[in-house]
């Protein structure tokens, strides 16, 4: 890659490390402490046992000798992820919370208050590389393909990643736990954190609850309208969905979509499930323009989906037709799709 050249690690003086307590961010603060001054920084939202958590993170920043700040963004947070969390379910959406977060919380307020307190840079335990070529910032999967984080990181823009750190996105994550167990951190391995942090403990339907959210219930029906069963509400269900339905036949059902205004669930066969085109809103890319619609594209559906070739088509009102060369399961609204060429992602939209 012409005039390319990866991120460098020893060219700051200060660094804020998002600490969590985690394998990862203890890591990142270890791998950049010889290069740089690293403050650890602790983002405080909606997690369930935050006392224990702060606890954990306060011992951490102690045995690696880095003072520690604590961020409380819980009232933003509540606004800008749990709303929209919430809200996508009633409306018949399969939010995505990590992605808003990465773009809204994360990378935006918790990074806008750590630049504030003098640091030069943030740097975080994702497993995706950041590059630069001629003044745009690109970014990459990282190495360690089965813990790639770049999906959930495809909202950032050209400045976000111009003050961000990726120390992990050249490692895998069995380097990692050799490295924090080579400095005397013996209890990280199987230690998993859960994706969706506000969710630990808890399903969407009691969190719905719990958030006093509206459930209503209502029908269960195929596509021919046929009354099948009764749901619970809406916001208990999910494209591609088997379980739970309450109904039986000789092939299993399958939600096949969520229709909000009705309030209805409708089901079909495995084969409903398919589908070679959607369409995006809300389109977002990289490097703050659209890319080139003459070539295809890798498409990743979800965070585990592995990608499909893709063509894509300008449609109107600032929305993107997506063709894919196989046809794909469960496309389920509310969802994001990352556009990569290859391994940099490009940008992404929202499936409708």
């Amino acid at each position: 890659m012409n005039n390319s050249t990866a991120r460098s690690y020893v060219n700051r003086k200060k660094v804020g490390v998002a600490l969590s307590g985690g394998v990862d961010s203890t890591s990142t603060a270890l791998l950049l402490k010889d290069h740089y001054n690293v403050t650890g920084f602790f983002m405080q939202l909606a997690q369930p046992d935050i006392e224990k958590q702060i606890e954990r993170v306060t011992e951490v920043a102690e045995r690696i000798a880095v003072p520690l700040h604590i961020i409380n963004l819980s009232e933003p947070f509540e606004k800008r992820v749990l709303d929209y969390f919430c809200s996508s379910y009633l409306r018949g959406l399969t939010p995505n919370p990590c992605v808003i977060c990465n773009e809204g919380i994360k990378f935006g307020l918790f990074l806008e208050t750590v630049l504030g307190t003098g640091m030069d840079m943030m740097a975080t335990g994702h497993y995706a590389r950041i590059m630069e070529t001629d003044g745009v910032f690109h970014l990459y999967k990282g190495v360690d393909k089965r813990k790639d984080q770049s999906y959930f990181l495809s909202r950032l823009n050209q400045v976000q990643l111009s003050r961000i750190l990726f120390p992990l996105g050249e490692k895998t994550k069995d380097d990692i736990y050799d490295f924090v167990e080579g400095h005397g951190f013996h209890s990280f391995r199987g230690r998993e954190s859960q994706d969706v942090c506000f969710l630990e403990h808890t399903s969407v339907a009691d969190f719905l609850q719990q958030k006093s959210a509206a459930v209503q219930p209502g029908y269960i029906q195929d596509e021919a309208g046929t009354i099948l069963g009764r749901h619970q509400g809406i916001s208990c269900y999910t494209v591609g969905q088997r379980r739970g339905l309450g109904i039986s036949d000789s092939r299993p059902f399958y939600v096949t979509r969520i229709d909000a205004a009705s309030n209805t669930v409708v089901v079909g066969k495995s084969e409903d499930l398919l589908q070679k085109d959607i369409t995006l809103h809300n389109l977002h890319w990289i490097a703050g323009n659209a890319p080139s619609l003459e070539k295809k594209y890798q498409v990743k559906i979800r965070y585990t989906h592995p990608g499909c070739d893709a063509s894509l088509t300008e449609l109107a009102n600032g929305r993107l037709q997506l063709h894919f060369s196989q046809a794909q399961r469960a496309l389920t609204p509310g969802q994001f799709a990352v556009i990569y060429s290859n391994d940099e992602v490009v940008g992404s939209g929202e499936i409708t």
